[in-house]
C-alpha cells in the first residue's frame, strides 16, 4: 500500500493516438491534479515499438521502452495503462498485470466484449480493479454513470450510438442524398474511417461496446457473440429518404434492454422518430440513452473517439483509482463478476416492427407479397406500390413480429416470380418500450 501523499506511477502501454494523448494530458495536467486533487501521478514507464512515439509526447527518454514486461515489472508503476487494441498481446499484459498486484485500465472493447468475465475475475482475486471506461463511446462517462451514479435503479434499457464512423456516413447519406460507396470512400480520405472499414460498417465495434454495457448495467454476463449484429452496407439513399417521408430517421444502434424472458441484445441499423433525441445526434458524435426504473430517461453525449477524448476518460480512471491510493488507502478490489447470469433472448425470438422494399415486376405484385407475409404471421401496417417495369417497387411497414417469423417470410417473398429483389429490410423501433417498467413520477 502507497503511504499517504506519495506519487502515483502510472505505466502506459502503447502510445498511439490514445496513448499519446494520455501521456500528454498527464504531463500537462500534472500541476493541476495536484493542486486540485492531492494526486500526483507521474508516467514512470511508457512502451511503444517506436521511440518516436514517446519523444512525441514530451516523455524523456529513459523512461521508454520497446518491451511491455518491463512496464508491468516496473516496482514504482502501480497502475498499468493497456492501450494497443486487440487481444493479444493485451489478454497477456492485463494477466501479468493482475499476477503482480497491480490496477489495469484499458480501453480494449475488442477483448472485453469477449473476455470480460475472465478478466474481472482475475482482478477480484487479485485484490485489484480493472477499469474500462473509454472502452465505450469514447470521452462520454458513461460506464461511471453505470457503476455509480445509476445504481440505484434498475436499468431498464441502454440504446446507442456508438460508433462514429457509422453514424457520419449516415448523417452525410441523409443531409446529401448521397450512397453508401461514395460516402464511405470520402470518410476513409478524411480519416473518420479505416481503410478496412469492416470492423465499422459492419457492426462489430458498435456490438462489443454493446455487450460491454449490457454486462455492466444488467450486471450479468454478456459478450459479444451474444449480440445480434447487422451493419449499414445495404443502406441506400432511397432508404434514407423513405424514412424521412415516414417520420424516421436511420441510425446504427446498438440496444441492450432487460426484460423478463432475459436480456435482449442487438446492434443494426434502426429507423427512430425523427424527434427523438437521439436522432438528432450527427456526424462522428456518439450518444447514449439509459432508461433507468427510477431515473427514467437520461443521454449521455459527446465524441465518442479521437486523442484527448478518450485520454480524458482513461485519465479519469487513473484517478479513480490514485484518489485513495494518494490518501495512503487501496482501492476497492474489483468485484465479484456475474453473481448472477441472465438467459440472452435468441436473434430469432427478438420481436420488432419492419421496413420493406421489394423490387416487383409491376404493381400487381401487392396481392401476391401480401399473401405471402400473411402465410407467416406476419401483419402489415402500411403497403404501398409504385412505379412501372422496372421501377416498380413495393414498400411494406409491418406491425411488430418475430424475427424467425420475419426471417421466413422474406425467403418466401425472394422466391416468388412477382419479386425481382429484396431490396431493403429495415428494423423500426418502437422507442416507447424502451421505458417499459419505469416508476411513474
Amino acid at each position: 500500500m502507497k503511504d499517504a501523499n506519495t506519487r502515483i506511477g502510472v505505466g502506459v502501454i502503447g502510445l498511439g493516438t490514445v496513448g499519446g494523448g494520455v501521456v500528454r494530458l498527464i504531463l500537462s495536467h500534472r500541476a493541476s491534479y495536484l493542486h486540485n486533487y492531492g494526486i500526483d501521478l507521474d508516467v514512470v514507464r511508457a512502451c511503444s515499438r517506436h521511440a518516436e512515439d514517446a519523444a512525441a509526447t514530451g516523455l524523456a527518454p529513459e523512461r521508454f521502452t520497446e518491451n511491455w514486461r518491463e512496464v508491468v515489472a516496473d516496482p514504482d508503476v502501480d497502475i498499468v495503462v493497456e492501450l494497443i487494441g486487440g487481444e493479444h498481446p493485451a489478454m497477456d499484459i492485463m494477466e501479468a498485470a493482475f499476477a503482480a498486484g497491480k490496477h489495469v485500465v484499458t480501453a480494449n472493447k475488442a477483448l472485453l466484449g469477449r473476455h470480460v468475465e475472465r478478466l474481472a475475475g482475475l482482478a477480484a482475486e487479485a485484490g485489484v480493479q480493472l477499469r474500462c471506461e473509454a472502452s465505450v463511446a469514447g470521452g462520454i462517462p458513461v460506464v461511471n454513470a453505470l457503476e455509480h451514479a445509476l445504481t440505484a435503479n434498475e436499468v431498464l434499457t441502454i440504446a446507442g450510438i456508438m460508433n462514429g464512423t457509422t453514424n457520419y456516413i449516415l448523417s452525410r447519406m441523409e443531409r446529401e442524398g448521397a450512397d453508401f460507396e461514395r460516402v464511405l470512400a470520402d470518410a476513409q480520405r478524411l480519416g473518420y474511417a479505416e481503410a478496412d472499414p469492416t470492423a465499422d460498417v459492419d457492426g462489430f465495434d458498435a456490438a462489443s461496446k454493446t455487450a460491454i454495457l449490457a454486462s455492466i448495467a444488467f450486471h450479468t454476463r454478456v459478450v459479444t457473440d451474444d449480440v445480434f449484429q447487422e451493419g449499414i452496407r445495404n443502406i441506400s439513399a432511397e432508404d434514407i429518404a423513405a424514412a424521412r417521408e415516414l417520420g424516421y430517421t436511420i441510425k446504427l444502434l446498438g440496444i441492450a434492454r432487460n426484460t423478463a424472458d432475459g436480456v435482449e441484445t442487438r446492434v443494426h441499423p434502426t429507423m427512430i422518430p425523427s424527434d427523438h433525441q437521439l436522432a438528432s445526434v450527427s456526424g462522428a458524435m456518439n450518444a447514449v440513452y439509459v432508461v433507468g426504473d427510477a431515473v427514467g430517461e437520461t443521454m449521455f453525449y459527446g465524441a465518442g473517439a479521437g486523442s484527448f477524448p478518450t485520454a480524458s476518460a482513461v485519465v479519469g480512471d487513473i484517478l479513480a483509482l490514485a484518489e485513495p491510493m494518494s490518501r495512503g488507502a487501496a482501492p476497492l478490489a474489483e468485484r465479484e463478476p456475474y453473481r448472477a447470469v441472465r438467459p440472452i433472448v435468441a436473434a430469432e425470438e427478438l420481436v420488432n416492427r419492419f421496413y420493406v422494399r421489394l423490387d416487383v415486376e409491376d404493381a400487381d405484385a401487392r396481392a401476391a407479397v401480401e399473401a405471402a407475409l400473411a402465410r407467416h404471421g406476419v401483419a402489415t401496417e402500411a403497403v404501398e406500390a409504385a412505379g412501372e417495369g422496372e421501377g416498380a417497387r413495393i414498400t411494406v411497414l409491418t406491425a411488430a413480429v418475430r424475427e424467425g417469423e420475419m426471417a421466413a417470410a422474406l425467403t418466401e417473398l425472394e422466391g416468388l416470380d412477382v419479386v425481382r429483389a429484396v431490396a431493403s429490410v429495415i428494423r423500426v423501433e418502437d422507442v416507447a418500450a424502451w421505458s417499459e417498467g419505469a416508476m411513474e413520477n
